[in-house]
């Protein structure tokens, strides 16, 4: 693939950077610009006539590219051509080096799959790649891996396991160039982590998912088909499941705000993670409804919230509003927001409503910007809290956080609710997750076939 002059990269980096592509977002348009000019000059296309376009997004579709990805490109080439159409009237027309063959060609990751790759050829000569066998530079790959995860609008979680991932596979393959890493690589590295490291099923499944994004969106090439993999047996597992005594047990020997976020993981069938994000503008009091959020899946729910628990949340609140005054008092620069959008509503981070529920007691500098803001109560303190109190009542059995939301199913189908019911409640896509459930329980189905007219 034939390289981008200097100038024509200055020029059309500060011009994106005008029109607001963030700089992380930057190198994919150089990316796209330069698979555009290739594809103009193999195929004659006038580089700066629109109806190019049109051939170059069709190539994409073939090439099976992703919608938003050619979205991205097309928007490049967009720019583009806004960018050339001020230096028509001096009579600029982008050219290709007239011999490209004798110039070093540096590739990126994204571009044909040899990333760090130097190719230098004399006029007449075969090119010879000079590709690193071990020790190679991975840092590139990191950066478009986080870029490509980022612009998908992934949560911090997906992006920190695939990146763990990635790391897993740069040592097994002793830093090999990413240029020569193979789906033959990738088959040796899962039966490794199956018969060597002997991982559970879904953490090899989520290798594998991992590994083909890696492929997919920064080697920029397929996996192809993939057999021969030892795959790691997936053996059946049934929730652990607390009785109503266990958990007043174990409730009794814990203080609020730990007490109050497990009970109401227990009440409303929540996931930590989705308790320990909620805001004060989750809760309807009057309506005695809860809902959350961006919860796994990026989904929303609604459920009823406990009558048992109305009068101590009503006092939560009470806390956190007096906490929030104080707050405003000495200044500070309000709580951590989603996304963007703490530039999108500047004084959202100070309003009660967008107010952890369940506050940290500490504020959390950030070093980047010098504020100092406030965070929701941690995972580890909760689980940490737990695992005392499990051990001061006795209970006999590995109590996590999430044993409380499986409580909340199965003592829910024990009272012979209706399992779609439960399903909306959990908030699951499948009903068949949900149907685990029905193994923690005692059945009380009756099996003698009988015709309703003799109930």
């Amino acid at each position: 693939m034939l390289p981008l002059p200097p100038d024509l990269i200055k020029r059309y980096t500060a011009f994106i950077e005008q029109r607001g592509v963030l700089p992380w977002q930057q190198r994919y348009y150089l990316k796209w610009l330069r698979y555009y000019l290739d594809f103009c000059h193999k195929w004659k296309h006038v580089v700066t006539r629109r109806d190019s376009l049109a051939g170059f997004m069709d190539k994409l579709q073939d090439k099976q590219q992703p919608p938003d990805l050619r979205k991205q490109a097309c928007h490049a080439i967009t720019l583009y051509y806004e960018m050339e159409s001020r230096r028509r009237d001096k009579g600029f027309r982008y050219r290709f080096p007239q011999n490209p063959s004798a110039s070093p060609v540096r590739r990126s990751p994204l571009e044909d799959g040899t990333p760090g790759t130097v190719v230098t050829a004399e006029p007449g000569k075969p090119r010879k790649a000079a590709i690193n066998n071990k020790g190679a530079d991975w840092r590139g790959v990191f950066t478009d891996l986080e870029g490509a995860v980022r612009m998908r609008n992934y949560s911090p979680k997906t992006l920190k396991a695939y990146t763990g991932w990635t790391r897993k596979l740069q040592a097994h393959v002793r830093s090999k160039d990413p240029a020569l890493v193979t789906a033959d690589d990738v088959k040796d590295f899962l039966s490794w982590l199956a018969v060597e490291q002997k991982v559970s099923a879904s953490s090899q499944n989520q290798a594998f998912n991992a590994l083909l994004f890696l492929f997919r969106n920064v080697f920029g090439r397929e996996f192809g088909k993939v057999d021969g993999i030892v795959r790691a047996k997936r053996r059946p597992s049934i929730p652990v499941v607390l009785s109503r005594k266990e958990i007043d047990r174990i409730l009794v020997r814990m203080k609020d705000p730990h007490r109050l976020i497990l009970s109401l993981m227990y009440g409303c069938g929540l996931r930590i993670s989705e308790c320990l994000s909620l805001r004060v503008q989750n809760f309807n009091f009057d309506m005695r409804i809860l809902t959350i959020h961006d919860g796994k899946g990026r989904k929303d729910r609604t459920v009823p919230l406990p009558e048992a628990l109305m009068d101590r949340l009503q006092r939560q609140l009470g806390l956190v509003r007096a906490l929030h005054e104080q707050d405003l008092r000495n200044g500070y620069d309000g709580v951590f927001l989603y996304g963007q959008l703490a530039k999108k509503y500047k004084n959202a981070a100070r309003e009660l409503i967008w107010q952890w529920f369940f506050p940290a007691r500490e504020l959390t500098h950030v070093p980047e910007t010098g504020e100092y803001r406030r965070y929701h109560v941690h995972e580890t303190s909760v689980q940490k809290v737990l695992r005392t109190a499990v051990r001061k009542a006795g209970v006999p059995k590995r109590v996590t956080p999430h044993t409380f939301r499986h409580s909340f199913a199965s003592h829910l189908l024990q009272a012979n609710y209706d399992i779609r019911t439960i399903q909306e409640l959990l908030g699951h896509s499948d009903v068949r997750t949900t149907m685990i459930y029905t193994h923690t329980v005692k059945s009380t189905t009756i099996k003698e076939a009988k015709s309703p007219l003799d109930l």
